[in-house]
């Protein structure tokens, strides 16, 4: 049996020079680039935006890391453009509160609203509304931020994809799914595989600590980590903070239905050694329950359409 390969690198800044040397070491390591892009492909490069929040926070993936992969793909002759679909805000907010609009603006690199939902069988789940926008995208590179959460302990790959849900459904899903762990994950899991990402391409330089995935610490970790399957990015990424696998939500439920690589011995990592390096003050999240209540949901929707409100307001004015 072939082992997964999975790339761990040393990078304690976010000098853009040193962001491009990592990710450049990364496509070099797991086979090249052309192993996951072909010339002409329209690549969804899809971050983490979850709210309008400065890069100091963490909150979201850094925007050093979504430039250099933008312009790295562009190098090579494909079409990448930048999505999402926040649970708060737009990805617009997103964009300037990480003050990369300009700068991909130049780049001729499009952002985009993981807008225009079409109805999808999902696993055993039917008509879930996915953006059309990353369904027409030729690849996706999911490009997280390595992340506590109160819900799921932490966040690190597979989640990412939930993005892909258009709007205000995804409250829905979580009051829809969030009263058993092990559905709720297998839901998050079977979006992933219907999305299939070709790669993962983690943002731990410096991470989030505490109460993630919006409001915890931003607290220096010093890795990149790449890997076309999540699951063992997921069982890696625990091995770096210390945090128990057999406690992560997303792990357990990607055993009991033996989705992707959740043995250490099947992995195969290069790259630098992490086992001097494993974070051992890494602070847990103080979880809550997974499942929105029928309020929270509707609270949630309430606050978003006066949010667009007044954004088309601001517009016309």
């Amino acid at each position: 049996m072939n082992k997964t390969s999975l790339i761990l690198t040393r990078c304690t800044d976010y000098e853009s020079g040193k962001i491009a040397n990592a990710i450049h070491l990364h496509f070099k390591l797991l086979g090249g680039i052309d192993k996951f892009i072909s010339r002409g492909d329209k690549v969804l490069i899809k971050p983490n935006f979850i709210a309008p929040r400065r890069q100091k926070y963490a909150t979201q993936t850094d925007p050093s890391i979504i430039i250099e992969l933008a312009k790295i793909l562009k190098d090579y002759g494909a079409k990448p453009f930048v999505a999402d679909s926040p649970a708060w805000g737009n990805v617009f907010e997103c964009v300037k509160a990480l003050k990369i609009e300009d700068e991909l603006k130049q780049l001729n690199i499009p952002v985009r609203q993981l807008n225009k939902p079409v109805l999808c069988n999902i696993g055993n789940t039917k008509r879930v509304r996915i953006s059309s926008v990353a369904l027409d995208a030729d690849k996706i590179i999911n490009l997280p931020k390595f992340k506590s959460h109160q819900q799921m302990v932490a966040t690190f790959a597979v989640k990412n994809m939930f993005g892909c849900v258009a709007g205000k459904q995804k409250p829905y899903w979580h009051f829809a799914k969030g009263g058993d762990e092990f559905e709720f994950c297998k839901f998050l899991i079977d979006i992933y595989r219907f999305m299939n990402p070709v790669l993962n391409i983690i943002d731990a330089v410096v991470a989030m600590d505490g109460a993630g995935p919006i409001r915890g610490r931003a607290r220096p970790l010093g890795w990149i980590i790449s890997s076309a399957d999540p699951i063992a990015c997921e069982r890696i990424c625990c091995e770096l903070v210390g945090i128990n696998h057999e406690e992560l939500p997303m792990l357990k439920a990607a055993k009991k239905i033996n989705f992707a690589t959740s043995s250490l011995d099947d992995i195969e990592v290069s790259g630098d050694d992490y086992h001097n390096n494993i974070c051992t003050d890494f602070e847990p999240a103080v979880l809550i329950p997974i499942r929105f209540t029928f309020l929270r949901v509707c609270k949630s929707i309430a606050k978003q359409l006066l949010r667009l409100f007044h954004t088309k307001k601001n517009q016309q004015n």
